[in-house]
């Protein structure tokens, strides 16, 4: 037998595991699922390890360090895969950060962080970002408009909430209470009092269909098979707001959701009024940009918005959506491609995909 041949065919085992890839691409997100090692030099690495790429019949696999190191070989000194990856650093070094700026009663100042972290300004600013998906200074007022949300719920009064959340002053806070609430504090406190919402019920190809609307933009848009609860469930949504319902005026709008519903690729030229958590606009944001005809698993939404590790709760901000359609949770599928659950019932969202794959 040619001396060459047992090489070659170890060469081609490896070449044919999909972690050899990741070492040749130096994916930096395989750090920690994996290691391999290098038999003539005798040291083990991390995925993602600038080192010189070995020959692939040198080359071995290892689940741990553990198993890497009772095989003989030491970590490399250039990725030390034996300590915490740089990814891991950031991840620990940001989520201290966030802790701080939730404890804090102001709004921490950049500089401030970014010695805290251990970091330039700059680089802190960026890594922030990348292990988040918000700038520092969007994810302290979204922790602020958070604590206004929650002791409004309690009852504060409206400029205890917003000192109590850390604005110091009246004018900051309304210069932005209608992003951060979709209404003026009062009217949150109140349940929606007094905010006027149009809406009316017509129906499409998927059943009955209600669309809603404050002064900012539509803000719910309801499927389902019976218009009566579909009203339910927007008084459900604003339980105290003077809804108007059924007027000539508002036939149009409906008509015109009712058109995205049956002819997708047309779109939707209206503004919304979208209401939610900065995590779940962070969500419904990344869905609207899945192009028509196209889906995206509950996996790749988490880290396109820079949280990989939080797919249950891009689900549960799917579930929460209440604006059907415009927002298209329906082309969120499960990492295999099946259809999981919907909001307004699976078989809407395998009529939806399949009208949008045609289109």
């Amino acid at each position: 037998m040619n001396q060459a041949q047992p090489d070659i065919d170890l060469a081609r085992i490896v070449k044919s595991d999909p972690r050899w890839t990741s070492i040749v691409d130096r994916q930096a997100a395989d750090d920690g699922k994996f290691y391999y090692s290098v038999k003539t030099t005798g040291v083990y690495c991390r995925p993602s390890c600038a080192a010189r790429l070995a020959r692939p019949e040198n080359v071995q696999f290892h689940a741990t360090c553990d198993e890497a190191e009772r095989a003989g070989f030491h970590p490399c000194k250039r990725c030390k895969p034996n300590r915490p990856s740089l990814i891991e650093e950031h991840a620990t070094k940001i989520t201290a950060i966030c802790r701080l700026i939730e404890q804090s009663d102001e709004l921490p100042r950049l500089n401030k962080l970014a010695a805290e972290a251990g970091m330039s300004i700059f680089h802190f600013h960026r890594v922030f970002k990348a292990v988040t998906g918000l700038t520092p200074n969007d994810y302290a007022k979204a922790n602020m408009a958070k604590r206004v949300r929650l002791k409004l719920g309690e009852g504060s009064s409206v400029t205890e909430a917003i000192y109590d959340a850390g604005f110091n002053s009246n004018s900051r806070f309304y210069e932005m209470s209608n992003q951060v609430l979709g209404m003026t504090p009062s009217e949150f406190r109140a349940g929606g009092s007094d905010t006027e919402i149009l809406f009316a019920v017509g129906e499409c190809s998927l059943g009955s269909i209600l669309v809603a609307a404050s002064r900012k933009g539509v803000c719910a848009i309801l499927l389902g098979g019976d218009p009566t609860r579909l009203v339910r469930d927007l008084q459900d949504q604003f339980p105290k707001a003077n809804l108007i319902g059924n007027e000539k005026r508002y036939s149009e709008l409906v008509a015109k959701v009712v058109g995205l519903v049956e002819q997708p690729r047309l779109g939707l030229d209206l503004p919304l009024d979208i209401r939610g958590t900065a995590f779940q606009q962070r969500v419904w944001k990344a869905l609207q940009e899945i192009p028509v005809g196209e889906t995206a698993s509950y996996t790749a939404i988490a880290k396109k918005i820079g949280r990989p590790k939080s797919v249950r709760a891009v689900a549960q901000a799917c579930a929460a959506n209440s604006l059907a359609v415009a927002i298209p949770c329906h082309r969120v599928v499960r990492a295999d491609g099946s259809l999981s659950g919907y909001r307004w019932g699976v078989e809407r969202k395998r009529t939806l995909l399949d009208r949008e794959a045609r289109a």
